[in-house]
């Protein structure tokens, strides 16, 4: 196997970006034209802490030998981490918060964790929330609370007793509830289902009710220091080997296929078509009734179909994705093109995420090395069929890339024996000078089968997802926490050139249309984006918030500075590092995963960690 084709490899198991975290190319600062101001309100570099329920007296004690002895000293004692938070930040910016860039940090509060039981059930335990607020009151610096409600709220008491009901939980086609972890973290998939009577949703929405009173009933004066509340976390569909399989296009399987969602799928056409005779004359498939409409949710290449509206795979809905990486230092490519039997379809978007790149290869030194198209071949007829990706050189075209394709019909009848013809005669891209590429989708001779009612099950499903945030902002709004802190805690995995969308379904949350502001998850060089600036301007994005943030980065100086700068630039609110600690040394372990390579510290070289740190100090001094 040569070093391409390992690395062709990798990129369908990108391990590298956290938490289902994300992602921003070191490119320019600014993109062309008029550049925004900078925000009239401080920039905040709100760091996520981990730590924040330890105590000084309790981690001094060597009598307490685990860290769960020492929590429960400290909840015992009815205090915090407060004065560790202080020390903290007050190497980062000295003096307290001041001047146009201000150091906070980030606190999470796990609402289903605050659940203890009692004779009378399941309660609110109200000391480890008043001690979560008295350290937010005693700590002086500007703050961003994290909600926490989704699959990563999973270490509660509470969870065992979730457990024993279906109805709290997603399901994939076979019933199965996935089992799922994330660097060693157990995740578990909530139901993103409304109804409010689920018992799931009624803890999580009443423990968001009670935190949110005790809030309002702060002073003035510290309420005014939160500046942003991030919603639930990463909310979306979820799918089996969450870890490795989010570049997964081969053999996938999708939440959620719950009976209550698939009958919440049978009303949403119902909606949509008004009768099964339109849905007919717009499918071409022919069922009784709704209840006879299936759920796609079955490979036709290895499974017997009852219908084909059965049919369910990564392409099912109409869209072929054509992505790869294109590493070109020196800067000989000007754009990139899409042309399918010869016909120009379109550009090929560039600038995209590759961390797996970056780290396989030593010279690379830019994670936004990826390019993706995403085609619609609808209108394509049953056949084979030949795509070229071609990259243009002073004015003239090259050819980086070509994969043939089949359509295949319904019947999966006889196919035309005709072969397409592309663009003839091209040179190839390859042999210019430094330049390096590879096409990872599709497989060459990839076969397609369009189903409807698959894509009509894909938007559904981001319905869903977008129905929960909106349900869980409505909740929050109605406690009675204002709109203009209210921001979403999204990732965004199109900017990953080498992820399946599809699995997540979370496109509905981040139109620019929604009623919370828009907060965005990312890593590597999503951080700095001329993509992501992009996709934040085409939705008419602004004062958004990045409650997840870290470059990953460590082959060039600068790179850390740049980024934070570009957001400030562009009138974020705020950016939270992930991530600093407060944890006593003694409890952390020797062991090294892909999370506490991020631990932002002067001493920790992995992942470009110390130059963040130094460069969050530099920009703070502005």
């Amino acid at each position: 196997m040569t070093g391409i084709e390992a690395i062709a490899r990798m990129s369908f198991r990108l391990r590298s970006t956290l938490g289902c975290m994300t992602l921003w190319a070191l490119s320019s600062l600014h993109d062309a034209g008029a550049q925004p101001s900078p925000p009239s309100a401080p920039f905040i570099i709100a760091p996520t802490i981990e730590g924040l329920s330890i105590c000084d007296e309790a981690a001094q004690n060597p009598a307490l030998l685990t860290l769960d002895q020492v929590v429960a000293d400290c909840q015992a004692r009815k205090t915090h981490g407060a004065a560790a938070l202080k020390r903290l930040l007050e190497q980062l910016e000295p003096g307290g918060p001041k001047g146009k860039v201000q150091v906070g940090y980030t606190a999470t509060l796990e609402l289903l964790k605050l659940y203890r039981h009692t004779p009378k059930g399941w309660v609110i335990d109200d000391t480890k929330v008043a001690a979560f607020l008295d350290m937010i009151t005693q700590v002086p610096r500007p703050v961003v609370l994290y909600l926490s409600a989704g699959h990563f709220d999973s270490q509660g008491a509470i969870v065992a007793e979730l457990e024993k009901d279906p109805a709290n939980w997603m399901q994939l086609r076979d019933g199965a509830v996935p089992k799922l972890g994330y660097f060693n973290y157990r995740i578990l998939p909530y139901t993103l289902r409304t109804d409010a009577s689920i018992p799931v949703n009624r803890y999580r929405f009443d423990a968001l009710r009670h935190v949110v009173k005790r809030i309002k009933a702060l002073p003035k004066a510290v309420q005014q220091r939160i500046v942003a509340f991030t919603l639930a976390g990463e909310l979306h569909q979820l799918f089996p080997d969450f870890e490795n399989g989010m570049g997964a296009f081969q053999n996938i399987r999708v939440t959620d296929y719950h009976p209550a969602s698939v009958a919440d799928f049978r009303r949403w056409l119902e909606r949509k078509y008004g009768s099964v005779q339109t849905l007919q004359e717009r499918t071409g498939l022919t069922y009784p009734d709704w209840q006879a409409v299936p759920t796609p949710s079955k490979d036709i290449r290895t499974e017997r179909l009852t219908s084909f509206g059965e049919h369910y795979d990564a392409f099912a809905d109409g869209i072929l994705p054509l992505s790869g990486w294109l590493w070109d230092p020196q800067g000989h490519v000007q754009r990139l093109e899409l042309f399918v039997n010869g016909q120009r379809v379109g550009p090929v978007s560039r600038g995209l995420h590759r961390l797996d790149v970056y780290r396989a290869v030593d010279n690379i030194t830019d994670p936004n090395v990826g390019y993706r198209v995403d085609y619609d071949y609808r209108a394509l007829p049953a056949g084979h069929h030949l795509a070229q990706v071609v990259a243009t050189v002073k004015d003239q075209p090259r050819l980086l890339a070509q994969v043939p394709f089949v359509i295949v019909p319904r019947d999966q009848g006889k196919l035309p024996s005709s072969k397409p013809r592309g663009l003839m005669g091209l040179v190839k891209a390859e042999g210019l000078p430094e330049l390096r590429s590879w096409l990872d989708l599709p497989r060459t001779g990839q076969d397609l089968y369009y189903n409807p009612l698959a894509r009509d099950w894909n938007r559904f499903r981001a319905q869903q997802v977008r129905d929960f945030l909106g349900t869980f902002h409505a909740v929050a709004r109605q406690a009675g926490l204002p709109a203009d802190k209210l921001y979403s805690h999204q990732i965004l995995p199109e900017v990953n050139s080498s992820w399946n969308a599809q699995l997540f379904a979370i496109g509905e949350t981040l139109d620019g249309n929604a009623p919370w502001k828009t907060g965005l998850n990312l890593y590597g060089g999503a951080t700095h984006s001329a993509w992501v600036r992009d996709f934040l301007s085409q939705r008419g994005i602004h004062g958004y918030g990045v409650p997840e943030f870290n470059p990953q980065q460590w082959k060039r100086d600068g790179v850390h500075l740049a980024a934070m700068q570009s957001h400030y630039e562009a009138g974020a609110r705020f950016i939270s590092p992930y991530y600093f600690s407060v944890v006593p040394e003694r409890f952390k372990g020797a062991g090294e995963h892909g999370v506490n390579r991020m631990e932002l510290r002067p001493d920790n070289p992995k992942d470009g960690s110390d130059k963040f740190y130094r460069a969050i100090i530099d920009l703070a001094r502005q």
